[in-house]
């Protein structure tokens, strides 16, 4: 899940980026309103992490910005203000959760995944397609109750074409979910994890779409 972190504080913006990689995300950082704009912009994003106390004004502004724009990216508040006042704000302004700080980093991914969850309008915690399971949680995977060991970007490329099952993902979209914007991206980094995806789950799994991308295949297809 590509997410968009929008934080002041240098230390903190570091660290948030780094636990949430660990906790199997692919976050990008910005410190300022305008620089949140910009990377919004762009697109690509699954979720926004965003402060309220920005230098360059209100993240409740930016956020009003957001869904007067017809925006519906998930969004969590993370914020030291954190008042009833300023929590019914927040979320009535159009935060779909309100975390305050200090806050644990395992309590931030969970709400992230419960936010993403219910913005894809699954109820269930794992990710399901023709027998394979997929917990985000923790990073773990079966196929037909039997556990499939996957590094995390595998895991990350087979969560994007799970996310939208019979969907043609084209290499460049599949690209931004493996990697940020300050790693260098390989030639054939897609086709590697692909070919390895389906050594692991079937030859079959995953179907290649000529001068298209990537799906999952459909299991009830001829």
């Amino acid at each position: 899940m590509r997410i968009l972190i929008v934080e002041d504080d240098d230390l903190l913006r570091d660290g948030l980026t780094v636990g949430l990689r660990l906790s199997g995300f692919s976050p990008e950082a910005v410190g300022t309103c305008a620089d949140a704009r910009a990377a919004l912009g762009l697109g690509g994003f699954q979720a926004l992490v965003l402060d309220l106390m920005l230098p360059d004004g209100s993240g409740l502004d930016l956020l009003a910005g957001l869904r007067a724009g017809g925006m519906d990216l998930p969004v969590l508040v993370l914020t030291a203000r954190d008042g009833v006042g300023d929590r019914v704000a927040g979320l009535d302004g159009g935060a779909d959760d309100y975390l305050g700080k200090p806050f644990e980093l395992q309590e931030l991914a969970a709400r992230l995944r419960a936010i993403l969850r219910r913005h894809a309008g699954r109820a269930e915690a794992q990710m399901r397609w023709n027998g394979l399971a997929l917990d985000p949680a923790r990073m773990r995977g079966t196929l037909d109750g039997r556990e499939v060991p996957f590094s995390r970007r595998e895991f990350t490329l087979l969560q994007a074409l799970i996310e939208r099952p019979g969907a043609i993902l084209s290499k460049a979209a599949l690209e931004e979910r493996l990697y940020g914007w300050q790693e260098e991206v390989e030639s054939n980094t897609v086709e590697v994890h692909v070919h390895k995806l389906r050594a692991k789950l079937g030859a079959g799994f995953i179907e290649t779409v000529r001068g298209a991308g990537y799906r999952l295949a459909d299991p009830e297809a001829p």
